[in-house]
């Protein structure tokens, strides 16, 4: 790849703050699989996922539309240039001061799941233009939404019924499988569900216009089957429920998919502690090396409470590996970010680059005992630069790619 390279010495060498490279020719590529894959689908990014500004500025140079959660984060929004009528208010339960925010920035779309919803956007927004959340099967994903949103098929009559009681316009429904699905039958199942609300809506008078499938969408390096898989999936359901001449828009709230293998989070090693295992009868394997990084669960790693991951954690490959435990920075016994993870051994003042962090990690971290977040570094080949408007990308950092796959010790960098 053709790069603007910045010196490294000032990232890694001076102090120990951890920081993520931010690839964003990876979140480029994900797009134009997207274009290719699901033709029909528009994505609106999920903000919640990862808010950085340089992701929003790409994604918005893209095309793409965003999911947001929040008025903070419809603010962060339109703040970077996106129109009003790229953004939908995804979230079913909004503060009423959130809501009268979107109606004077012109947010009109936004999602509802019941009657009380309803009655405050009455009250607050009378253009706005709803789209109702229904629950779908979601026992397949590793986490579950529809325990907390979503209504009920028995229940879709009379919210629409209410809707027209109260002169609200509905527009189209929603609904989310869940993230982590590993069923791409629990798609069709819901879009054939979508359809049956359609036809209710429809029924009642309302123009139905819109399909939001909602996220789950896999992100990480190597998804790309998985991902092949749900797209099939999606376009046949898509053809038999919602033809492309039937004037139905489709959207997908897309948010790990495009940013999770964006990222990668490195941490300084800043103490070590070997401790004996007594209990051990092989010579070989009699320790195990406690590690304590700069970041942890209370940061960037909290994903590792709630969120199901892996950490790939990438020292020296083809070395000896011990039984190693790594701990974050705070003085919690939870902060621990591996348990008897095998590694090569590594000294206080290393660097280890852990992959895949791009999905619900800085937008959730804490600076919890004022230990310092990560920063992010974007990087950006210069084709891509090219490719897609520079004036727009101009404001990013820029790094050398080659630097996330070199191993840092002791002040000198080593293939």
């Amino acid at each position: 790849l053709k790069t603007f390279v910045f010196d490294i010495p000032d990232i890694i060498y001076l102090h120990e703050v951890p920081f993520h490279v931010a690839n964003l020719d990876d979140l480029h590529q994900k797009h134009i699989r997207w274009l290719r894959t699901l033709p029909r689908v528009k994505p609106f990014y999920a903000v919640k996922c990862n808010s950085t500004p340089a992701v929003i500025r790409m994604l918005s140079t893209l095309g793409t539309g965003f999911d947001c959660a929040s008025k903070g984060e419809i603010e962060l929004v339109l703040s970077l240039g996106v129109t009003p009528e790229k953004i939908i208010f995804a979230h079913t339960t909004k503060p009423q001061s959130h809501i009268k925010y979107a109606s004077t920035r012109g947010v009109d779309m936004m999602t509802f799941d019941c009657e009380e919803e309803l009655l405050k956007i009455s009250a607050c927004h009378t253009r706005a233009k709803l789209v109702l959340r229904i629950a779908v099967d979601d026992s397949k994903s590793a986490i579950k939404l529809s325990q907390k949103f979503g209504t009920k098929p028995s229940v879709v009559k009379k919210l629409l019924e209410r809707c027209k009681e109260l002169d609200l316009e509905v527009i189209g429904v929603s609904f989310h499988v869940g993230s982590g699905c590993t069923d791409s039958l629990a798609y069709r199942q819901a879009i054939e569900d979508a359809r049956h609300v359609f036809d209710t809506a429809v029924l009642l008078g309302f123009q139905m216009r819109l399909l939001d499938i909602g996220g789950g969408f896999p992100g990480k390096e190597g998804f790309q089957i998985q991902f092949d898989e749900f797209s099939k999936v999606i376009n046949e359901a898509l053809d038999k429920f919602f033809p492309a001449d039937s004037g139905v828009q489709v959207i997908a709230e897309p948010g790990r998919y495009y940013v999770d293998s964006a990222f990668t989070l490195a941490v300084n090693v800043f103490a070590k502690k070997v401790v004996m295992d007594d209990s051990s009868s092989d010579p070989e394997n009699d320790r195990v090396m406690m590690y304590y990084i700069s970041d942890g669960v209370f940061g960037s790693l909290n994903c590792l409470i709630y969120d199901p991951a892996h950490t790939n954690v990438a020292p020296y490959l083809h070395r000896k590996r011990y039984r190693s435990i790594i701990w974050g920075p705070t003085c919690d016994s939870l902060d621990r970010v591996t348990a008897t993870y095998w590694m090569p051994e590594v000294q206080v003042g290393d660097w280890l680059l852990i992959d895949n962090m791009g999905a619900y990690s800085v937008c959730c971290s804490s600076d919890f005992s004022f230990f310092d977040k990560a920063d992010i570094y974007p990087v950006l080949s210069a084709d891509v630069v090219e490719a897609q408007a520079p004036c727009a990308l101009s404001s990013h950092i820029y790094l050398s790619l080659p630097y996330l796959t070199l191993w840092v010790r002791g002040g000198a960098v080593h293939k």
